[in-house]
């Protein structure tokens, strides 16, 4: 079922589904007054967010599923302090699900061209120009060197 809202274009997700999420956005990005940053629940990141869940739909809505029934009912309800006593338990219990929508609403946050502006970087894709890096202390990684594999080679 596809269905719009004032936060931005046509999405999968039900009305009750979007303002769970919403809800869950803002109290992982809470907007900054002093940084000028907005937090994820701003309707322009929200927007991208609703956009970019495409292949993540079904762990998306599995993932809001929870975060409600262990609300008992719908999280938007609760006061703001039982919201975060809520979503800190479902992170502890369903690392997975809250991973799917950590990566999604990190990725929507960080190419918001208000933040990168906060961050001192140009609001602009980092193709085909790149960023410039500056060289690090290599001596750093020697501890990870001297710890030798931790993997086996696949193939």
């Amino acid at each position: 079922m596809t269905t719009t809202s004032d936060s931005g274009p046509a999405a999968p997700l039900t009305d009750r589904e979007r303002m769970t999420l919403l809800c869950v956005v803002g109290h992982m990005i809470p907007a900054d007054a002093g940084y000028g940053v907005p937090g994820a629940d701003d309707p322009r990141i929200f927007a991208d967010i609703l956009r970019t869940i495409d292949r993540d739909l079904h762990a998306m809505r599995n993932a809001l599923h929870v975060i409600d029934s262990l609300a008992d009912g719908t999280i938007t309800t609760l006061s703001r302090a039982e919201q975060t006593e809520r979503l800190a338990g479902f992170r502890a219990a369903h690392a997975h699900l809250a991973g799917v929508i950590e990566s999604i609403v990190a990725r929507c946050y960080y190419r918001d061209d208000r933040v990168m502006t906060s961050l001192g970087m140009e609001a602009r894709p980092p193709f085909p120009n790149g960023y410039k890096v500056e060289q690090g202390d290599l001596s750093l990684l020697e501890p990870v060197r001297a710890r030798g594999r931790i993997y086996r080679d696949a193939g």
